[in-house]
């Protein structure tokens, strides 16, 4: 049965990526503060970089996917991050860029801990304390979901998640080009 008059065209949807976006990257920076600040060192470390930019950028990103906007960050002088529209004018600045050829592998990756294939461009003694930064830092994710739930389910969550890395970490290998990557 067809409607007694034609019904009018829907006006297209507004896209949500400007508002998805900057708040997926707020939580992200969020976090990323997080656990910069449980290290205390980690936060004094970056004390001396305040006002320097860095940007990280998903190079290779599919273009049948929607795009992924570089995410922005400045270095406060409380030596933690915040987002940054645009990055800081002058020198000393840091671009990050990741592989991102395959956006499955590299959240398989993610998950399983494994570190992407990265390019660096920028102040010398900046990514020096970037790599410091990453090869230090480990997110407590037991002694977070402590504080939630109690010892005991964290532990066992914990427990679960190992697990769950660990299988991930046998998918992203067997999804590696034989040649290696």
């Amino acid at each position: 049965m067809s409607a007694p008059w034609p019904l009018p065209p829907l006006p297209p949807l507004p896209s949500l990526t400007p508002l998805l976006v900057p708040a997926l990257q707020d939580r992200l920076v969020l976090l990323i503060n997080h656990v910069v600040s449980r290290e205390p060192i980690a936060a004094r470390r970056l004390q001396p970089l305040a006002g320097r930019g860095l940007v990280v950028h998903l190079a290779g990103w599919p273009r049948l996917l929607p795009a992924a906007p570089d995410l922005v960050l400045g270095v406060t002088p409380a030596g933690l991050f915040e987002r940054l529209d645009a990055a800081p004018a002058g020198p000393g600045g840091l671009r990050v860029e990741i592989d991102a050829a395959n956006p499955a592998r590299l959240a398989l990756g993610a998950l399983s801990g494994e570190a992407p294939a990265v390019s660096v461009q920028g102040d010398a003694a900046f990514a020096g304390e970037m790599h410091w930064l990453m090869d230090s830092l480990r997110w407590d994710v037991e002694d977070d979901l402590a504080g939630i739930v109690g010892p005991l389910a964290a532990r066992q969550l914990a427990q679960f998640g190992r697990a769950l890395r660990r299988s991930l970490s046998g998918v992203a290998r067997r999804m590696a080009p034989a040649g290696g990557a």
